[in-house]
């Protein structure tokens, strides 16, 4: 159980690329993250990534109508078949293909893909057992270029294919006698998007250009005939048709005609085109990119590169609204059920935005960093992740949301290192400019800046366990300097290292530094003693990282040649050393000239976190695996592999031979340079696009790891974002001290004879937690101090840590607040000898505690400012009531002139004598 770790969500990324999805309430956003998905609980204000991930990033997801389902695809044309409610992986499926939009019909029974120049139509995957979950039922050929978007009638009776082309086409689901295949024209540019009318075949085409032209047919949804068997075979025919829908597994293929003849025109349905409108106004520098309509209120929604978006009203194509979110173009745009929420998504920000139109207000406003993170840091009863990036900005997350609530970005150059001080209130933060800052996290300010007399570059940073001393060290000057955070004034200059300072660690027991360096030396610094160099330990290769056991007893340094060193910091004695470099497999980058196997020889962990319990050691580097080693025994106890994702560098271990060609790497050449804002030549002489714009593959790398104060959870920051890996709660078997005589009936019938201290430890030992939770609340709140007076010192610890996980998901809050207050009273001073071991526990007790403070205190104000907005109101009115029966309509006037007056007095003084009884 103590390393049965899963992951469990992701942070610092809320959006890659790929199509945003509104959930069926209306409620969450399906928003793609690399090669994972990411729901987003708006109301709740929540984020979850889904446990599951595909081979490359994610392209295009479909949800199906009722919510239950998604699919979805990559970019290589592999296929999720996904459970949204039980979140698992259904189904895998190929398209052998790159697919670029997927979208089911509004019945759920079909659902087409578009894939090249065709369409594909599957028979969605019902709610029954099946073998084959993705069964082709027909292929339509028309579009000479690659097709681009999918709509649906309301009645799922035919479809719409946009091309590259210029061309959109209607596609049967069936096989119509009066509709015929052949394409819509009327643009000059690439369709992006294409909308039925609610309840009509009327459409909406919208080209790359800005152009909007409006399709009128001549037929209703209720007029397309079945094309009926002729013949002596008809009987035959639909014999055949019977089994091929038994049986699913026979494909049809539908051709459709660019310009059919008038003879074939007649009789059929026919497209006319209405109008034709211009969104764009700015030329080619401004083309659109996305766009989404919402059927019932006929709502309109184009996003353009330029970062604006526009609301129009069709078919009169009034425009409602307009505003510029982003100085990049918008790669996504949705909107919810109800029509009053619209979501976009940036993909060179990685922004998230849901916009709240007739509010014109922010219902989300979500990035990530734009260029990689590298640090991280638990706040001290976890609650809060702090992130650095190299793009300068320092972000503060909520663990609990998964949401970003503050950023700071004062620093003017990439972050280096961030940590919180013991109070948690406090972030310090090192950058490449040359400063290192403090952040408030009370009034969200930059409240000290610290620098050196020289112009250098920090590379680490470290607060000791007062608070009081802020220490960093310089990557040019070899020097460490210390601040007070108090007076802001630097206190000293420590000298002594003869290369880049790596890494620094104050001691949480004492007030001893370690500084790592690249010249091979770990020195040990005393605070108290006018800092002066206590010990120096000499390592055979360069410092890496360093970091102090919780208790302050060890210290682990991380060196070059991928070795894991721990000494003893009182006696400076090595006392055992970990060999990583067999552990810490690397990939074969697709350029690399050197084998994996032999550039794994060069790779060494570049980051070290203890556990809370100083058990275990966390070691990551610059490779897909994060190793956990046991210290004591100094041995791999396991290996998590944090990313499967092919679309990142240095993933496999072995070139794909079919890259391989007698011209050189495939990889080499840029294949993605005509897509989105890259350089597109369509004729010779002709080019338009950013010049400068590459497509390459970021490596996959750990740069900074850190363990939860709770000890219930680890964190990584990484080339794909912030992973959260958590305690598998679905263990359920852990026994303790468990013999034969422990077994569910013996703990019930413990219980029926109150003998509760009993029920307890024996529900304890068998550690199953519907048993431990029925063993607990069975006992009377009036004996709750009784029973865990009697409670042994080795069972306090367990009920503790069941206490804190309780809160979590019970409703039961006083009653386990009597707990805890009883047990920390009756064994206070026991457990206070054995601090180390019970702080990850006391700590996750103090979260758990801190999420329902923060939550009640929330509602008593809310509830408090109803209060006394009610008995102000019923004040005003008893006064008003008085003021008329005294002086007739003289004092109704007067009182409906000082009504608004008293009132907001009344609200500014304070309750009174009545409303205090009453709150």
């Amino acid at each position: 159980m103590k390393f049965a770790y899963r992951f469990s969500n992701l942070l610092g990324t809320v959006y890659r690329r790929g199509n945003l999805n509104f959930t069926c309430d209306g409620n969450s956003v399906i928003s793609p993250v690399g090669n994972r998905v990411t729901v987003f609980d708006l109301k709740n204000n929540k984020s979850d990534t889904l446990p599951l991930a595909t081979r490359y990033n994610v392209n295009c997801v479909g949800l199906s109508p009722d919510g239950r389902l998604a699919i979805l695809v990559d970019e290589g044309g592999n296929a999720l078949l996904v459970s949204l409610v039980c979140r698992t992986v259904l189904h895998h499926f190929h398209f052998k293909g790159s697919v670029h939009s997927v979208s089911f019909s509004p019945d759920g029974k079909k659902f087409v893909v578009t894939k090249g120049n065709l369409a594909q139509m599957y028979h969605a995957p019902g709610k029954k057992r099946e073998f084959n979950a993705f069964v082709l039922d027909k292929t339509y050929f028309g579009p000479y270029d690659e097709t681009t978007c999918i709509d649906w009638t309301d009645d799922s009776r035919c479809f719409a294919v946009g091309s590259k082309d210029m061309s959109t086409w209607v596609f049967g689901a069936e096989r119509w006698d009066n509709l015929i295949y052949y394409a819509l024209g009327g643009h000059k540019d690439a369709i992006v998007a294409c909308f039925f009318e609610s309840a009509s075949l009327d459409l909406y085409t919208l080209s790359q250009d800005g152009a909007l032209c409006v399709w009128q047919c001549d037929t209703p949804p209720e007029g397309l005939r079945l094309m009926a068997p002729r013949g002596w075979r008809a009987d035959l025919l639909q014999r055949d048709e019977d089994e091929e829908e038994e049986d699913g597994e026979k494909e049809t293929t539908v051709q459709g005609t660019a310009t059919p003849s008038e003879e074939e025109k007649k009789g059929k349905v026919k497209y006319t085109r209405l109008a034709k409108y211009f969104l764009n106004k700015e030329g080619d520098f401004n083309s659109l990119t996305a766009a989404a309509y919402h059927k019932k209120t006929h709502l309109l929604v184009t996003g353009f590169a330029s970062g604006t978006f526009h609301l129009h009203e069709l078919p009169e194509f009034n425009l409602i609204h307009s505003l510029s979110i982003s100085d990049q173009r918008i790669s996504s745009a949705a909107i919810n059920s109800s029509g009053d929420w619209v979501a976009f998504g940036c993909s060179g920000l990685g922004q998230l935005l849901v916009w709240e139109w007739q509010s014109e207000s922010y219902v989300l406003k979500q990035q990530g960093h734009f260029n990689s993170m590298v640090t991280l840091a638990y706040s001290p009863d976890g609650q809060y992740v702090a992130t650095g990036g190299d793009d300068g900005k320092v972000k503060v997350w909520n663990t609990l949301s998964g949401f970003c609530f503050i950023t700071f970005t004062e620093h003017s150059s990439g972050v280096t290192d961030v940590t919180f001080t013991a109070t948690g209130y406090v972030i310090v933060t090192s950058s490449m400019d040359g400063t290192v800052r403090a952040f408030d996290l009370h009034r969200y300010r930059n409240f000290r800046t610290f620098t050196s007399p020289r112009p250098t570059q920090f590379s680490c940073v470290a607060v000791d366990s007062s608070g009081e001393i802020v220490a960093a060290g310089a990557q040019d000057s070899f020097e460490v300097f210390i601040w007070s955070m108090q007076t802001g004034r630097l206190l000293d200059v420590l000298s002594g290292h003869e290369g880049p300072i790596s890494g620094l660690s104050f001691n949480p027991a004492k007030s001893v530094l370690a500084s790592a360096s690249w010249d091979k030396t770990v020195r040990l610094w005393d605070m108290f003693d006018s800092w002066r160099t206590k010990e120096t330990l000499t390592l055979s290769s360069d410092a890496l990282a360093v970091a102090f056991r919780p208790d302050g007893a060890e210290l682990a340094v991380a060196t070059l040649n991928s070795q894991i060193v721990f000494w003893d910091p009182e006696s400076a004695v090595q006392t055992g050393s970990i060999e990583g470099r067999s552990d810490l497999r690397s990939g074969r980058k697709e350029l690399g000239k050197i084998t994996a196997k032999h550039s794994a020889k060069g790779k060494s962990f570049t980051t070290l976190c203890y556990s809370a319990d100083g058990q275990s050691i966390l070691a990551g580097g610059l490779s897909k695996f994060v190793c956990i080693y046991h210290v004591r025994e100094q041995i791999l106890v396991k290996k998590f592999e944090i990313s499967c994702n092919l679309s990142l560098d240095a993933m496999e271990e072995f070139l794909n031979r079919r890259k391989m060609t007698e011209f050189g790497n495939l990889a080499l050449i840029d294949q993605d340079a005509g897509e989105e804002d890259g350089v597109t030549i369509p004729l010779p002489g002709v080019k338009k696009g950013d010049m400068s714009s590459r497509h390459f593959k970021p490596e996959i790398r750990v740069t900074s790891l850190r363990f939860s104060p709770t000890g219930r959870c680890w964190a990584a920051t990484t080339t794909e974002g912030l992973l959260i890996y958590s305690l598998d709660a679905r263990m359920v078997f852990d026994p303790f001290e468990l013999d034969t005589s422990v077994t569910p009936s013996r703990i019930r019938a413990a219980l029926r004879q109150r003998d509760f201290t009993r029920a307890i430890l024996m529900a304890f030992r068998l550690n199953e937690r519907a048993l431990v939770q029925e063993a607990l609340e069975a006992v009377p709140s009036d004996e709750v101090e009784v029973v865990s007076s009697s409670l042994p010192e080795a069972y306090v610890e367990k009920v503790l840590e069941f206490l804190a996980s309780s809160f979590e998901v019970s409703r039961h809050l006083e009653f386990y607040l009597l707990w805890t207050q009883h047990l920390l009273m009756q064994h206070g001073q026991k457990l206070k000898s054995r601090a180390g071991t019970l702080l990850p526990a006391v700590q996750f007790l103090q979260k758990s505690i801190q999420r329902h403070l923060s939550d009640l205190s929330k509602l008593c104000d809310w509830n408090r400012y109803n209060l006394r907005y009610a008995l102000a109101v019923s004040k005003q009115r008893g006064v008003k009531r008085a003021l008329e029966a005294q002086g007739g309509e003289e004092g109704a006037a007067a009182a409906s002139s000082s009504e608004d007056d008293d009132e907001s007095l009344h609200l500014l003084a304070g309750p009174g004598e009545e409303e205090e009884e009453m709150l």
